[in-house]
């Protein structure tokens, strides 16, 4: 985790408070004084603020993920790597994917320590909005993207779904956002009006937005304020 991270959860400090501090020389890790607030530590570091060694809060913990192809939302697997294998040893404990994305799609995936909140996110009744992109194999037709807003019934399903907000964002690729998330609900409504997804991949969670600076495979964790505001 970053340092102004740390400090921000050991003490009473915001971050942007945590920020300057670090910056005015008064933080030390293993007994060298760090003024990135970027540094790297671990949740066992020793990291002293004017010489008194801080530990970190043992809160929830709230972190967001860009899935790579090939990774399973899932906190274990014989087979597989998992979201949960992406993230350091040392904030691993209880931590679990908040909902889950198919393992060749990529993107924005939420990680918690927290039932209730992950409960809240990833709850039906909570309609909590999700944005897709996805490229297709076939240019979108009008009277396809029509159907995709008005609802669609899906193969082996007996209530349509809830109408889709659908952008063109080029011949074959689109930004979709759902607000329910059923199985392959992506994949099977472009199916259903006669389309293939070739590529699919997560920009949003309700107002959590995937970070542009995020690698696939890279983490970084949640703002007070993203975390309120879902």
């Amino acid at each position: 985790m970053r340092l102004d991270y740390y400090l921000a959860h050991a003490t009473t400090l915001s971050r942007k408070e945590a920020k300057r501090i670090i910056h005015q020389g008064r933080v030390s890790v293993a007994g060298q004084v760090e003024r990135k607030t970027s540094t790297p530590v671990e949740a066992d570091s020793v990291v002293c603020l004017d010489e008194q060694q801080l530990v970190l809060s043992q809160g929830h913990r709230y972190l967001m993920l860009n899935k790579p192809v090939g990774v399973i939302s899932a906190t274990e697997d014989g087979q597989h790597r998992t979201v949960i294998d992406l993230i350091p040893p040392a904030l691993r404990r209880d931590l679990h994917p908040v909902g889950r994305l198919d393992r060749d799609t990529t993107g924005l995936i939420l990680l918690t320590t927290d039932g209730q909140w992950s409960h809240r996110v990833s709850s039906p009744r909570g309609q909590c909005a999700k944005v897709y992109r996805a490229q297709l194999d076939q240019p979108l037709t009008a009277q396809a993207r029509s159907r995709l807003e008005q609802g669609v019934m899906l193969k082996g399903e007996t209530v349509a779904t809830r109408p889709a907000d659908v952008e063109s964002i080029d011949d074959r690729t689109i930004r979709l956002r759902l607000t329910e998330g059923r199985y392959h609900q992506v994949k099977r409504m472009l199916a259903a009006v006669g389309n293939h997804v070739i590529a699919l991949h997560r920009e949003r969670v309700g107002s959590i937005q995937l970070d542009d600076n995020l690698p696939p495979g890279a983490y970084r964790e949640l703002s007070k304020e993203e975390i309120s505001g879902v």
